[in-house]
């Protein structure tokens, strides 16, 4: 994904309120930005540390910006914009780098299926075959090379993992995609200790057949680009 214009450099001062964020550009003027992430963004950043952010010429917008790319307090870049990792999954299928995801005839963005009201990221098809792919953007750095999902609670997520198992169940293919925007990533896992439901109900949709898929992300403010796969274990 080319990022033009490329994202602006700016020193991140706090974030707050879930989706504010108050930003020093390099002339010593203050912003407030969107952040466009739900989670907790847990070691993702800290103050006065570099991000980047993107602007916005929609004079109906109250704030002038958003958040795009922060630096954890270990050195690591993160892609918080959550967004953006649909975008890229696409991208990365249809210029071939996902392999496992090849030889589909079209793919449609936010379609509605399941018995909970849901909208599955991408459906990917070929003839009367149906892949139901869900996207998670992944960015919680533990150390040591290890990125879990998710940051924070996630109901939603777990109602998604419910939806994919059903799937299955139905004779289709689905697959979860971890979009791992971390600069450290080595391998990627489940966070058991923030939601043990979430866990539980992810290995429940292995065991039926869903496919977990993790691939990690090249990050820089003219492009944020899917380029390796990540092993994912459930440790």
């Amino acid at each position: 994904m080319k990022i033009d214009p490329p994202f602006e450099k700016a020193l991140l001062l706090n974030r707050y309120k879930r989706f504010l964020a108050d930003i020093r550009l390099d002339n010593g003027d203050e912003l407030t930005i969107h952040c466009p992430n739900t989670g907790s963004m847990k070691n993702c950043w800290a103050p006065e540390t570099l991000c980047w952010f993107s602007r916005s010429n929609d004079p109906k917008r109250k704030l002038p910006g958003t958040l795009e790319i922060t630096t954890t307090p270990d050195g690591f870049l993160t892609g918080v914009n959550t967004q953006r990792p649909n975008k890229l999954v696409r991208e990365a299928i249809e210029n071939g780098t996902i392999v496992e995801l090849q030889g589909y005839e079209s793919i449609r963005p936010e379609v509605k299926y399941g018995d909970e009201n849901s909208r599955i990221d991408l459906l990917l098809s070929r003839g009367d075959e149906r892949c139901y792919v869900e996207v998670k953007n992944t960015t919680l750095g533990v150390g040591g090379g290890r990125v879990l999902f998710p940051d924070a609670v996630t109901t939603r997520g777990t109602k998604h993992l419910r939806e994919l198992t059903s799937m299955v169940q139905q004779g289709h293919r689905a697959v979860l995609v971890f979009c791992v925007q971390h600069t450290g990533a080595e391998s990627i896992g489940p966070a058991d200790d923030i939601d043990p439901t979430y866990g539980i109900t992810l290995r429940e949709a292995m065991a039926a057949g869903v496919e977990i898929l993790a691939y990690g992300c090249r990050l820089s403010p003219s492009e944020i680009v899917i380029d390796q796969r990540l092993p994912f274990n459930c440790l």
